[in-house]
């Protein structure tokens, strides 16, 4: 089972989206620093998880939301800048 989620800077109010087969686990390593685009950032918090069947699934979704509509759609979905 895979997921694509979307994460909230509460330092700047930014969106980060990504993919992952363990939504805890990988929840924990972004407000831990593991990820260098998000090191300074943190802390973080889960806006959405979308359960995904496959991972091909999960990255063409991941994709599909990191494009700028879509990216466009979950400012508005959650008042975001």
């Amino acid at each position: 089972m895979y997921f694509v989620y979307i994460l909230k800077s509460e330092k700047d109010g930014g969106i980060y989206v990504g993919k992952t087969n363990d939504i805890h686990r990988r929840l924990l390593e972004h407000n831990a620093g593991h990820t260098q685009s998000l090191k300074n950032r943190t802390p973080l918090t889960l806006l959405e998880c979308i359960e995904c069947g496959t991972e091909e699934d999960a990255r063409h979704l991941e994709k599909e939301y990191k494009k700028g509509y879509k990216r466009e759609e979950i400012k508005r979905k959650y008042n975001l800048q």
